[in-house]
């Protein structure tokens, strides 16, 4: 049987890590950002990418979709980006999920099965923000000029995070 102290402690560090996540999502959103000058929106180049799939990887799917919806959604909704907040937290919030789930479920050598969930996760970025944009634009052309944005975001963050994954595994087991 397990205590009541041993579930609170559970649901604290859950709170803690998921909390910690959110900022570094938020923090490497704000930071690290550059406004691609190309057609329509052209989208935002941005490092949050990086905390949310180290989130799904490591601590899970929940954690991912935590991250990733609160973290940007919260960046869109402080920035002159406020009208792509409620798109933001459902679209990366399923991307962290989904990311974390492949992660988590699909078995095999976990390089290869990370660098499926970033893919997976990248189809949904593009997928999500390209509709996203027709509802906002009315528009369905101008929204392929944010698709270079969206995808060199994902595949930039792929690149960090899937190599450093393992590592950071090892040194909190």
């Amino acid at each position: 049987m397990v205590s009541t102290a041993a579930v609170r402690a559970t649901r604290t560090r859950a709170l803690v890590i998921n909390a910690l996540f959110i900022g570094l999502t938020y923090v490497a959103t704000v930071f690290i950002n550059i406004k691609l000058p190309i057609m329509g929106n052209g989208g935002l180049i941005h490092l949050g990418n990086v905390p949310l799939f180290i989130a799904a990887f490591v601590f899970g799917r929940k954690t991912g979709a935590v991250a990733g919806a609160f973290g940007m959604g919260l960046y869109d909704l402080l920035s002159p980006w406020t009208i792509w907040a409620p798109f933001t937290f459902v679209i990366v919030g399923a991307m962290g999920y989904v990311a974390g789930l492949i992660s988590e479920k699909v078995p095999g050598n976990k390089v290869l099965v990370n660098t499926l969930a970033v893919v997976t996760a990248l189809v949904i970025k593009i997928v999500g923000y390209y509709f996203a944009e027709v509802i906002l634009y009315h528009n369905w052309i101008q929204p392929f000029g944010s698709i270079p944005g969206n995808f060199l975001q994902v595949v930039v963050a792929g690149i960090i995070v899937v190599p450093l994954v393992a590592r950071i595994k090892q040194r909190l087991i």
